[in-house]
């Protein structure tokens, strides 16, 4: 069994909440361990499990107009692995979420937040500020693809996530940057060669 009092620490800590309240939260989690390259939910399905990671990386995805994977978002420790409009407005999803390592999770389903959230209001502030936070993560990806470079969105993924570099295929970095492999492997020797000099 893992270790409550990190998820515990985390939501004091990050999202401001006080201990009895963060206990109290945690309470109504289920943990997991979810095996490498699980499809967790498919494009269709209705997202029934709000995970926050304890540990490993998960990724989004979608296919294009010709089939090609396009990577929407990478998830790592301490973040929600959610495909939000799905869960929350029970409608089908339109991405896929995978394990891309052997993952930890802390998992709530839909049914039973909502009855937390119903008889405890004090709950509710734990899944808005989490709400919030993932707004503005998404923003700031959002203007971040439009006003940036390439370069810039490749260092700071590796900034933010650096773990990154090690268990995700470099293809699936690339479309998440959404440059091409060729253009990525320029990307990569460039900082090299920065780096070294």
């Amino acid at each position: 069994m893992i270790d409550e009092n990190s998820f515990v620490k985390y939501i004091n800590e990050q999202l401001g909440l006080p201990i009895p309240l963060a206990e109290s939260v945690v309470s109504y989690f289920d943990y997991k361990i979810i095996p490498k390259k699980t499809l967790i939910l498919k494009v269709g399905e209705i997202c029934e499990n709000y995970m926050f990671i304890h540990d490993g990386i998960m990724r989004s995805y979608i296919f294009d107009d010709e089939g090609t994977e396009i990577t929407t978002n990478f998830y790592t420790k301490n973040q929600v692995a959610i495909e939000p409009a799905s869960f929350f407005n029970r409608s089908l999803s339109s991405e896929n979420i995978q394990t891309l390592t052997d993952c930890i999770v802390w998992l709530v389903d839909f049914q039973k937040m909502n009855q937390h959230f119903n008889h405890y209001p004090e709950h509710r502030e734990f899944g808005r500020r989490l709400l919030v936070r993932s707004m503005v993560e998404l923003k700031e990806r959002m203007i971040s693809l439009q006003t940036e470079t390439a370069e810039k969105r490749y260092f700071l993924l590796l900034k933010q996530n650096p773990e990154i570099l090690k268990y995700v295929p470099l293809k699936q970095i690339a479309t998440y940057l959404g440059v091409t492999d060729t253009s990525l492997s320029r990307i990569r020797k460039l900082l090299l060669k920065n780096q070294t000099e």
